[in-house]
């Protein structure tokens, strides 16, 4: 079973700090996202900022959201 997103907290830069439920904590990038329209209005810093913990994963006051399976994978464990 993956991981779940328990924490998240946006950092400079356009990354994020999440922590999961296996206790594991990673950093995810967005900056490669936001050349999607999808993710467009997260450039939008007061936007990124409103990142929070929903059902598996994050999202954003606008609905935008990550797989959560995009969101463990292609984050680096913080050491």
């Amino acid at each position: 079973m993956r991981p779940r997103a328990i924490s998240v907290k946006p950092l400079n830069d356009y990354k994020l700090l999440v922590t999961f439920s296996n206790n594991e904590i990673k950093i995810f990038d967005v900056k490669p996202y936001l050349e999607y329209k999808q993710f467009n209005n997260l450039k939008n810093i007061s936007i990124f900022n409103t990142v929070k913990i929903s059902g598996l994963s994050i999202e954003w006051i606008d609905g935008t959201d990550i797989c959560p399976d995009e969101l463990y994978n292609n984050s680096v464990t913080v050491s």
